[in-house]
């Protein structure tokens, strides 16, 4: 077995005969097995010396194995446990991942399965242990709603928000959807004269067209029907401060010309009423439309277009700063980790590797997003790349290269472990044969993008695919004593 170096394992089972067999399954150099039949014991023995994984049986007499995880998680957050059953309900395996459990394995499927899972349990924790260490003396920092980036385009971005703080003229924020336009509108408002008055957002979209004007302007009673009171408008609430007009490309023509309105004029009218209203708000509006489109179509007005087009800030999508990804991944950790009232959560690098690497079509809000599903499933404090839930976005092609070799080493485990149950099997000439034949299907006979595939010549790969006997052919000649022959 493969594992990290000294590494402690308990096993807990009220069956003696499983624990002589799980300890001669698991022997390797380097690691140490202890064995417990009670829970009781076995709590006992991980306070005199922590195990780095324990092995339990979910029923036992006394205390069940869901209760010795619970125990263990409770004196040691860091645990590691694998439970196992040969009759585990689907709740007790609910429970069990609930409170932290590394996983939950049939009894049956142990003498293929274990080996692989354990070997994988302690890479995690040694992967965990060393983050621990590296982030000890790191400390935390306050959460709080702010604009992440030390990428050179982001800070392009600070430098113009810096510079149209200080003055009142309309901002056109443009970039892809979930790349972060509303915080931008909130940090020029924060450093503009006016943050000490309201900043109202709206998004257009969200608004059905027949009540946008009543959205922005007011309306007074009895204007429409159930217009059943006066209702002040966006642009009386923030009067002195800041209305920032998200998805503005959606913005009804009608709309539009009332807002021109306003930028030009500084007065507008409630719905149902003639009384002219003055107002000091400044806009900030953003859109993922190419506006310059939309007005050759006719959908959006020209001179509105200039009008909030005085100056314009652009937010790249995250794939074009990908040096971002790290402190924003770390921002939203932490986040989650205040909101959780638990432990700091960290990240391993090959974690931070992973997130790196993806090109994150939904940008910082995908990103935000897929961090708070790592928390919400994760069982430890220390994320790992398998915590990390890309695989499950939609569209999503991408793998890593450490999850790649994990996976292929986790297969060859298997396959060792299923071939020491068919000892007359020649397991290299098989491997061997077998892939050369596989590759080969694979790129439709043709040898030469089979070698490429594989490293080696066009010529081994036909030798390979043909020379070495199957299995089932060798172990007869084998079990007799025979010259084994070349198929």
């Amino acid at each position: 077995m493969s594992s990290p170096q000294d590494s402690r394992i308990l096993i807990v089972d009220s069956d003696s005969d499983f624990l002589s067999w799980a300890c001669n399954h698991l022997k390797a150099p380097g690691v140490t097995l202890v064995t417990a039949e009670r829970a009781e014991e076995a709590l006992a023995s991980y306070q005199k010396s922590r195990a780095d994984l324990v092995l339990a049986e979910v029923r036992m007499p006394g205390t069940s194995g869901i209760e010795l995880l619970k125990r263990l998680r409770m004196s040691d957050p860091n645990a590691m446990v694998i439970l196992f059953s040969g009759l585990a309900s689907n709740s007790n395996v609910i429970e069990a991942m609930r409170l932290g459990a590394y996983d939950v394995l049939g009894k049956e499927k142990l003498p293929y399965e274990l080996r692989t899972v354990v070997e994988s349990a302690l890479r995690a924790n040694e992967s965990r242990r060393v983050t621990r260490a590296q982030a000890a003396e790191v400390p935390t920092e306050t959460i709080q709603e702010t604009i992440i980036g030390r990428s050179a385009p982001m800070q392009e971005v600070f430098k113009m928000i810096g510079r149209v703080s200080r003055s009142d003229a309309p901002v056109m924020i443009t970039g892809e959807s979930g790349c972060g336009k509303e915080l931008v509108a909130r940090a020029v408002h924060k450093f503009s004269p006016r943050t000490q008055k309201e900043f109202v957002g709206i998004n257009i979209t969200s608004i059905p067209d027949n009540l946008m004007e009543s959205e922005l302007f007011g309306h007074e009673k009895g204007s429409f029907t159930g217009a059943v009171n006066q209702r002040v408008g966006r642009f009386e609430q923030c009067d002195g401060g800041t209305l920032f007009l998200d998805e503005i490309g959606d913005m009804p023509l009608a709309v539009q010309s009332k807002l021109l309105r306003v930028l030009q004029e500084g007065e507008f009218c409630r719905v149902g009423s003639n009384q002219t209203l003055k107002c000091d708000v400044r806009i900030l509006a953003a859109t993922n439309k190419d506006l310059e489109a939309e007005v050759a179509k006719g959908t959006f007005r020209e001179d509105l277009f200039y009008r909030l087009n005085v100056v314009r800030i652009h937010i790249p999508p995250l794939r074009e700063r990908r040096e971002d990804v790290r402190l924003l991944a770390e921002f939203f950790l932490q986040r989650q980790s205040a909101r959780r009232r638990g432990p700091v959560m960290r990240f391993t690098e090959d974690a931070l590797a992973l997130l790196e690497a993806y090109d994150w079509p939904g940008n910082v809000r995908e990103l935000e997003n897929t961090i708070q599903r790592a928390c919400a499933l994760a069982n430890s404090d220390v994320l790992l790349p398998s915590d990390i839930p890309l695989g499950s976005i939609a569209n999503s092609r991408f793998t890593h290269p450490t999850n790649t070799v994990t996976r292929m080493r986790d297969a060859l485990s298997s396959l060792i472990s299923v071939a020491q149950t068919q000892p007359d099997i020649d397991l290299l000439p098989w491997v061997e044969k077998e892939l050369c034949r596989l590759a080969l299907r694979h790129f439709e006979e043709d040898a030469d993008k089979a070698a490429k595939f594989l490293g080696i010549s066009s010529e081994q790969v036909r030798s390979r695919a043909d020379q070495h006997a199957p299995p089932a052919a060798a172990s007869p000649a084998k079990k007799s004593g025979g010259k084994k022959t070349a198929a």
